[in-house]
C-alpha cells in the first residue's frame, strides 16, 4: 500500500491566515445587518425525488410548494431546517440544465447542524436509502444529494465547528 501525500501537505499558510485575523478578526465586533439565512436556493432535477430525499430520508418537513414567479411551470419549494430557517429548490422544465459543477462562486457544501442523537440516525437512514457516506470525520459526514449536491450533516451546536467557536 502506498502512502500518498495529503494534498496541500507542502503548503503552509498559518503565516498569511494570522494577519488576516490580526487585520480584520475584530474584539469590538459590530452585530451582523442580517437577521439569518431566509432560504439557500438549490435546483432540483426531479421534484418528487427531491421531496422525497429531503423529507423521507432526512426528515426535513416540506413547508410549502409553489409556482416560481420567476419562470412559469418552475416549482419553488421549501424545508424547515430548524431555527427558522429554510432551504429551498426550483425545478425548470424546459431548461437543460447541466450536472452539478463546483466552479469559483459556485457553493462547495451545505452544512446542517444536527444533535449528535440525530447524526447517529440520519447516518443510519442515509445508508438504509442507499446514500454513499463520502467522508466520516469526528462529528461531520458528508454525502451526495440527489442533484449532486453535496451536503455535510455536523453534530455541533450551531455557532461552533469542532467544539471551537466560530460565531
Amino acid at each position: 500500500m502506498t502512502n500518498t501525500p495529503k494534498h496541500g501537505a507542502d503548503i503552509d499558510r498559518r503565516d498569511e491566515w494570522q494577519k488576516l485575523r490580526d487585520a480584520h478578526l475584530r474584539e469590538d465586533r459590530p452585530p451582523s445587518t442580517a437577521q439569518g439565512v431566509h432560504h439557500l436556493a438549490l435546483l432540483s432535477s426531479d421534484v418528487e425525488r427531491t421531496i422525497a430525499f429531503y423529507q423521507d430520508v432526512l426528515e426535513f418537513p416540506l413547508t410549502e410548494l409553489f409556482e416560481n414567479r420567476d419562470y412559469q411551470g418552475s416549482t419553488h419549494f421549501f424545508f424547515d431546517i430548524g431555527n427558522g430557517n429554510l432551504l429551498a429548490f426550483f425545478d425548470f422544465p424546459g431548461l437543460d440544465l447541466g450536472p452539478y459543477a463546483e466552479v469559483l462562486g459556485s457553493m462547495h457544501h451545505l452544512a446542517i447542524s444536527v444533535s449528535p442523537e440525530k447524526h447517529a440516525y440520519l447516518k443510519t437512514k442515509l445508508a438504509d436509502a442507499g446514500v454513499t457516506i463520502d467522508l466520516d470525520h469526528d462529528t461531520s459526514i458528508y454525502f451526495t444529494g440527489p442533484d449532486g449536491e453535496r451536503l455535510e450533516l455536523i453534530a455541533d451546536e450551531l455557532g461552533e465547528m469542532y467544539g471551537e467557536s466560530v460565531g
